[in-house]
């Protein structure tokens, strides 16, 4: 009777606060549920939507988890900023990859995954009304983050005649802006950067007064021999910044939930006061694993790159034969395909769930630039990606 007179007592109440009503349905979520109504209804859907590493973690992760986990000592409430030993982990895998040096008690910041900690940052250094310089297309969460903050975010589109880079030149230095989001090797767009382009970030953010946070969770997906790099390889990028990692994507751990941010000590001791107020860390047996992925043997990393250069050929191939020229990535996942026949990216992915049975991601989940894209990712097996591409095939688009 408490919970029936209850319910009519919130039917007059507006629930939800107004900053809700800013953000759009999670586009993730909204993609499972087109898929479930469709596997509900007896269809053979091969899922290329959304990136979750179909490969296993490896045994050698899973086993130091589960050493950890028996110990009584993992099970106690763990440290905000992570334990000291992943965090020099961390350091020594960026001096041994990038030849960046950290300190890791100011200059590591362990996460509950990446998107964790570049959801918060604003909640650290964005007032109301204050303006963040966010990708478009680009994944949803600076923007959603932003706005969390009670910020504003300010597109700066990704257009396929300047590589998928943001024009920085066209962005007026009076709007004051106190961050700047960039993310290379890029999702959705598969774009990498060059230091080139990072010192002109740097030299952009230090004019104007404003921190950047690069996501670099792809570092490591990589092909043909390309070797991405780090933001904080430029001179001067430590005064301005810090760059989000995840052992997610490198070490197939999306599930777990671990990741770290690097750079300025400021910033990450801002993101780090937030922390200490909203969470209580990951649980130390899942950083021990961390350790192990980061210190460990790295064949596994180089068998997950030939497993998605492989599936790639095989995409663009199939592609290619459908009239669809898209460009062969060096880094990421992903691949970023036009729409063709001048359908938009959503009557295309449906065209495509109804059809055939794929599910893409259309481009403008990712923002109003990624109109006339769809994102395709290689996270399912060779056998799906052959079916997949002769079911598109077959509909002869």
């Amino acid at each position: 009777m408490a919970k029936v007179f209850l319910c009519r007592a919130l039917r007059g109440i507006k629930m939800y606060a107004d900053r809700m009503g800013a953000l759009p349905s999670y586009l993730f979520a909204t993609l499972d549920r087109l898929k479930s109504e469709k596997i509900k209804q007896g269809v053979d859907v091969i899922d290329l939507g959304i990136g979750d590493p179909d490969q296993p973690t490896p045994e050698h992760i899973i086993r130091s988890l589960c050493t950890a986990a028996k110990d009584p000592s993992t099970h106690q409430y763990p440290s905000y900023e992570g334990m000291l030993s992943f965090r020099e982990a961390v350091a020594q895998w960026y001096d041994e990859r990038f030849g960046v040096t950290l300190d890791p008690g100011e200059e590591v910041l362990t996460l509950i995954g990446s998107k964790e900690g570049i959801a918060h940052v604003p909640l650290a250094f964005v007032n109301p009304g204050d303006v963040a310089l966010v990708p478009d297309p680009a994944y949803p969460v600076y923007g959603i983050g932003t706005v969390f903050a009670g910020g504003i975010p300010h597109q700066m589109p990704l257009l396929a005649e300047n590589g998928f880079l943001p024009d920085l030149d066209v962005i007026p230095r009076s709007m004051a802006a106190k961050i700047l989001f960039i993310n290379y090797p890029n999702n959705p767009t598969a774009a990498v950067a060059d230091k080139k382009f990072f010192k002109k970030v740097v030299d952009f953010a230090s004019d104007a007064g404003m921190i950047v946070c690069h996501d670099n969770a792809y570092s490591e997906v990589t092909y043909d021999g390309y070797k991405a790099p780090s933001f904080l390889q430029i001179r001067g990028a430590m005064e301005v910044g810090i760059e989000f990692h995840s052992l997610s994507k490198t070490y197939n751990m999306t599930g777990w939930r671990l990741g770290f941010a690097v750079g300025n000590a400021d910033i990450l001791a801002g993101l780090g006061k937030v922390k200490t107020n909203i969470d209580s860390g990951v649980f130390r047996a899942v950083q021990m694993a961390g350790i192990a992925a980061l210190t460990g043997p790295q064949d596994c990393v180089e068998k997950m790159r030939a497993i998605y250069q492989e599936r790639r050929d095989i995409l663009l191939a199939g592609l290619q034969k459908m009239g669809i020229s898209a460009e062969k990535p060096k880094a990421t996942f992903y691949v970023w395909a036009p729409v063709p026949n001048d359908l938009t990216s959503v009557e295309f992915s449906k065209l495509l769930l109804d059809k055939a049975g794929v599910v893409v991601t259309p481009g403008i989940g990712f923002g109003e630039h990624g109109e006339g894209y769809i994102r395709i990712a290689l996270t399912t097996s060779m056998g799906k990606i052959r079916e997949a591409v002769k079911r598109m095939r077959n509909l002869e688009i």
